[in-house]
């Protein structure tokens, strides 16, 4: 059997596909994206729009632009071309490559949630085979139904809606509604009785991939790179969670979950599908009756988290009215649920140097325990560049402020970041009681680094010293430090409007320095809030008298004796 597998394998991340739609409607290519000048021409919108890297100038890039052009089809975020073999009439779809209802949707969407609602629009309208998918052997389905059922059932069984990696790889993704639910279910758990028995779990499992690579004739590889995607664009729905390394059914969303497996209808037609995915499936929450159900279930989880909430003045007259309150609810429990992760890293603070290792040596694999292993998605690094630091600095803890204001960037329900933080401020900020830390971190290491990072890092710095009453510090990251940037910051000199001219102290730092305090301070259980002071007045007053060669080796001197003063007390 072939596979299925939703999304794209070439755009693992899903949220990327939003800054690509974003391009593509900011650039003059709408409609025009077909044909090999203008596939290359798309590719280079999308460089120079940060959402690929074209290392070779030269290269052929058309593939990439094809590649691109076809993610955003197969979703129904531009309008697909219907091959003329189909006979579906071009104009009843949409003219092809121009953005679509469910695209300007995903556009238009500026948090999170409202972003994991157009994905979880377009896979609740992802039907196969369909005009666009042919060449499977099993009758029109929905793979995430068909998913979200499976877990649903798995919980019945264990009470646990948890799938792992390779129960996706080789039973979800090799099954379709065709397949009886509970032989399915009964297959899961035989795999799992008899992995848990085995006493080489690594071999095990590359055992099972070589089995199914020969019975379905596929590439063992390809079980796992499926596998991968499906959970990625799975997760992107917000209706499931990363849970070891496989997925969970997101507790606040079960009983939605249950209402979208209740509608069991297919679509009548292709031409029914195509129209539905470019415009985004309805979802229970829709219709009013469904929505209310949802919102009681949220009013009860968030007064058992020991909040009162009452709807009862409030307009629930139709699903929009509905709306409002489940998204203030939501928003709620999204705060509460991230209070209490920043209260978790302080224990998790082994895992915090780790992804730090990683982004300091990308070719690194820890491995912590339950067949885990961490990874940083080569196209993520800068995104969990600034995640690791603000985990970090929750760790310290003793922050003022609350961790949502903490970061700039925005993260999903797993508490993962969703893209940079936006470039109008800096990174991070951390208020404490008696000082401001601002944090910048960069993986440019050449010459463009004081050129790409030395204005508006100074500039960021500068307008929170005016709008703080206590000292404010910046701290600028990266895995090497240019001599050019440290000059600029060693100088450390920032003119207002009015000319007014402003001292700041902002210290540059490679991740592998910070690290190294960090784990000092975890290491000798001797984590005080007032060595990260320490350590920034120190390297602030050494910068005088010196060149930025200088100041920069004084800085490593400096971490090393205060980590080692540290590891002493």
């Amino acid at each position: 059997m072939r596979p299925w597998y939703l999304g794209n394998t070439t755009v693992r991340s899903p949220f990327r596909l939003r800054d690509g739609l974003i391009a593509l409607a900011n650039s003059p290519l709408g409609g025009r994206i077909k044909g090999r000048e203008n596939e290359i021409a798309f590719a280079w919108v999308l460089h120079n729009s940060g959402v690929v890297n074209i290392v070779r100038p030269d290269a052929n890039v058309s593939d990439l632009g094809r590649k691109w052009r076809a993610a955003l089809s197969q979703l129904g975020f531009i309008y697909p071309e219907v091959p003329a073999r189909e006979g579906i009439p071009q104009n009843e779809i949409g003219e092809p490559f121009t953005i679509t209802p469910n695209g300007r949707r995903l556009i238009d969407a500026d948090n999170v949630p409202g972003m994991q609602e157009c994905f979880l629009r377009s896979l609740a309208a992802y039907y196969i085979p369909s005009a666009l998918e042919r060449g499977y052997t099993f009758r029109v389905f929905s793979p995430l139904r068909h998913t979200l059922a499976l877990m649903m059932d798995l919980e019945r069984h264990t009470g646990d809606t948890t799938l792992n990696f390779l129960e996706m790889g080789l039973y979800v993704q090799m099954t379709s509604s065709d397949n009886p639910l509970n032989e399915v279910v009964s297959s899961i758990l035989a795999f799992r009785s008899d992995r848990m028995h085995s006493t080489n779990k690594r071999r095990f499992d590359q055992t099972a991939l070589n089995a199914a690579a020969g019975e379905h004739k596929y590439v063992a590889g390809t079980f796992k790179d499926y596998a991968d995607t499906n959970l990625r664009y799975l997760k992107a729905t917000g209706l499931v969670q990363s849970k070891g390394r496989g997925i969970s059914v997101v507790a606040e969303k079960k009983v939605f979950v249950e209402q979208l497996l209740a509608d069991t209808s297919i679509p009548d037609s292709d031409r029914s599908i195509l129209i539905t995915i470019c415009k985004g499936a309805a979802l229970p929450t829709d219709n009013r009756d469904a929505a209310i159900v949802v919102l009681n279930d949220l009013v009860s989880q968030i007064n058992r988290r020991g909040i009162s909430y009452t709807i009862a003045d409030r307009p629930v007259h139709t699903p929009a009215d509905i709306a409002v309150l489940r998204h203030e609810i939501e928003h709620t429990l999204a705060e509460l649920n991230e209070d209490e992760y920043a209260e978790r890293q302080a224990q998790e603070w082994i895992e915090i140097l780790q992804y730090m290792d990683l982004l300091i040596n990308p070719r690194c694999r820890p491995v912590r325990g339950n067949d885990d292993s961490i990874t940083i998605p080569q196209t993520e690094a800068p995104a969990y560049f600034e995640w690791i630091l603000w985990r970090a600095f929750l760790a310290i803890d003793s922050l003022v402020n609350k961790p949502y204001t903490a970061r700039r960037f925005k993260i999903d329900h797993e508490f993962l970041p969703v893209g940079t933080a936006p470039g109008n401020g800096p990174d991070l900020i951390f208020e404490f009681e008696d000082f401001v830390v601002v944090v910048e971190v960069t993986l440019t290491e050449s010459s463009r680094q004081e050129a790409a990072e030395g204005e508006p890092v100074r500039r960021h710095v500068a307008e929170l010293a005016i709008q703080y009453d206590k000292p404010v510090y910046g701290m600028f990251l990266a895995n090497r430090i240019d001599s050019n940037t440290a000059e600029t910051f060693r100088i450390g000199v920032w003119y207002t409007r009015d000319d007014t001219r402003m001292r700041l102290d902002i210290i540059p730092f490679t991740l592998a320095q910070f690290k190294a305090f960090f784990e000092a301070m975890f290491t000798s259980r001797n984590v005080r809030v007032a060595a990260i002071r320490d350590l920034l007045d120190t390297c602030s007053t050494l910068r005088q008298d010196l060149h930025a060669p200088e100041w920069k080796t004084k800085i490593a001197q400096a971490v090393q004796a205060k980590a080692s003063a540290l590891m002493e007390m």
